[in-house]
């Protein structure tokens, strides 16, 4: 009889735990709804004091006033990312909620932890699940059942915008928000091996339901790109196909129909996945698709992310191998890539389930317009250009130095846990220098910023006395990949491109016309080498020869009085 007392006690302990308080609303709506913000943190609070299996972590702040969560779901209930890396265990990070509108993420993690703590689905013992529950945490507590006109469902959900209006998913290198540098502590925290953005896609008209991004492979580089094509993105098609989802690559193809195949996307590292790769991270983004009615939305995430466990914990010396062998790797590497150009002459073959495209008349404007008949579905062989070629190649400095008055970029990086030591003393040091001689600057605002692009530079080789404090950062760490990116000023998303080097393109001083008339004219006496630059100019240059303030502020750009930081790149390059 005691031993069926005992029996008797656990087994409603086990119902307790699987009926109680861990039923979510999208459950009780059947699949028609999403949690508000306090809805999702009071459930997670709930299922970590339930189970040992889930602990949730408090973070860094987001701009809305709340802290981000980080949510560990271990068999062992371990936390400390210290233990979890000695004994093995991969870790996928999972993102969710960085547009609330598309909240399909959030659900599905609910749903996916509560299955793992009632054993009704498997988490292998080598993998944990660290997962944030909310990333854009003022999008989410701004709802509104009008947003995403175009989208499926759920009835009422979050905004785009995070608390500073800011898309969050551009933010990942500029850090405009205290969410980015909030996450920066996170993904340093956890490393993950495997990273993935939950997203709701728009555009075309298809019959999938689930589409993905891949870290692009050639930009990846190395053996982490060549698995991710090889293997790790097969590898999810085929868990995916086994489950009756048909994945294809996210439909990058917008307007007409995307018959004639598409580019695979190319993500720099101002969004999520792209960031994650500069730190050797196999990087995703589950784009389900907005038409879809929500609960199979959801589902299909479940899935997704089911089929990253498994893989990860099949394969999970491979990775930790490939990730240590490029960590390393990079540290000692001479030259990197910057710009890629796409490569039309190759692509890979998908199957495309779509709808037939046609048009008729708008009941809007009268006009053609472009509508997809559902009642005649197709599937067709598609070429998918996920080919790039590098296009500028930077060749590694020793190391950088920048000066300590640059505090917000040296604040960025130390969020980014790079290693730099300042200098003791004053000390001359003969370093390579950039003079910005070209860049545009885009007429409007994207993001808070006008990005700087098309920048062309010019190098010299200057002895320059740096002073004690400034930051001396040597290139032979595994960030490497991460500072050429945003030090070197070509870079698409460099802090040069996200105007945090603005202040050098704006001329401090100058000169009296009147004045200075006098004092060039016996500049030019003493220095003949540039009264023949001068006069090269002039006779080369129609315009220049009839504007007589350009020809004195030539003489003064030539002269010693010409202040040295202006257009001069302050990152130092050490060779």
């Amino acid at each position: 009889m005691k031993k069926i007392t005992g029996f008797v006690l656990f087994f409603p302990c086990y119902l307790f735990l699987s009926a109680q308080n861990i039923t979510t609303v999208f459950e009780k709506s059947n699949g028609t709804q999403t949690p508000t913000y306090h809805e999702i943190i009071d459930w997670w609070k709930k299922l970590d004091v339930q189970s040992g299996k889930v602990k949730m972590l408090t973070m860094g702040m987001s701009d809305a006033g709340y802290p981000l969560h980080l949510v560990v779901v271990a068999n062992n209930g371990d936390y400390n990312f210290d233990n979890i890396r000695k004994n093995n265990k991969r870790v996928i990070l999972v993102n969710n909620g960085i547009h609330p509108g598309e909240p399909d993420g959030i659900d599905a993690s609910m749903l996916l932890a509560r299955d793992i703590v009632i054993n009704k689905s498997k988490l292998p013992d080598n993998v944990v699940l660290a997962i944030i529950p909310v990333y854009n945490i003022g999008g989410c507590l701004n709802r509104s059942a009008h947003y995403r006109v175009d989208q499926n469902g759920p009835g009422e959900f979050g905004f785009r915008g995070n608390s500073q209006n800011l898309d969050l998913n551009r933010d990942f290198i500029k850090c405009d928000s205290k969410e980015a540098r909030s996450f920066a502590e996170i993904f340093h925290l956890t490393d993950p091996d495997v990273f993935l953005d939950n997203h709701v896609s728009d555009g075309a008209d298809y019959q999938h339901i689930m589409t993905l991004i891949c870290t692009q492979h050639n930009k990846l580089g190395g053996v982490l790109g060549e698995y991710m094509n090889k293997t790790f993105e097969p590898g999810l098609y085929s868990s995916m196909k086994e489950k009756g989802y048909d994945l294809i690559p996210y439909v990058n193809a917008f307007g007409d129909s995307p018959d004639n195949g598409w580019p695979e996307f190319f993500e720099g590292p101002r969004y999520s996945s792209g960031y994650a790769a500069l730190w050797h991270t196999f990087s995703f983004v589950a784009e389900t698709h907005m038409l879809k009615p929500y609960d199979q939305r959801v589902k299909s995430t479940y899935e997704l992310m089911k089929s990253f466990i498994d893989f990860t914990s099949k394969n999970s010396e491979q990775i930790k191998n490939l990730r240590n062998q490029t960590k390393e790797s990079v540290k000692s590497a001479i030259e990197f890539p910057i710009a890629w150009s796409l490569d039309r002459s190759q692509s890979s073959k998908r199957i495309y389930k779509g709808y037939r495209a046609g048009r008729k008349p708008s009941e809007v404007s009268g006009l053609s317009r472009l509508f997809y008949d559902r009642t005649k579905p197709y599937e067709k062989e598609i070429p998918f250009y996920n080919f790039y070629k590098p296009s500028v190649f930077i060749q590694k400095p020793k190391a950088y130095i920048i000066p300590q008055g640059w505090w917000p970029v040296i604040d960025l990086l130390k969020t980014n846990k790079v290693q730099m030591t300042q200098l003791k003393k004053d000390t001359m040091i003969e370093v390579e220098v950039y003079r910005i001689d070209e860049y545009k600057t885009a007429p409007r605002q994207f993001e808070m910023h006008h990005l700087n692009s098309e920048v062309k530079t010019s190098t010299s080789i200057q002895k320059l006395k740096f002073k004690k404090g400034d930051y001396y950062i040597p290139l032979n760490q595994v960030a490497n990949r991460f500072l050429i990116e945003t030090l070197e000023p070509a870079a698409s998303d460099s802090y040069f491109a996200w105007n945090f080097f603005d202040g050098i393109l704006g001329q401090k001083e100058g000169f009296s016309g009147y004045a200075f008339e006098d004092i060039a004219a016996d500049y030019l006496k003493n220095n003949p080498d540039v009264k023949a630059k001068l006069g090269q100019r002039v006779a080369a240059d129609t315009a220049f020869a009839k504007n007589a303030r350009a020809q004195l502020n030539f003489v003064y750009e030539n002269s010693p009085w010409v202040e040295p930081d202006y257009l001069r790149y302050p990152v130092y390059r050490v060779k």
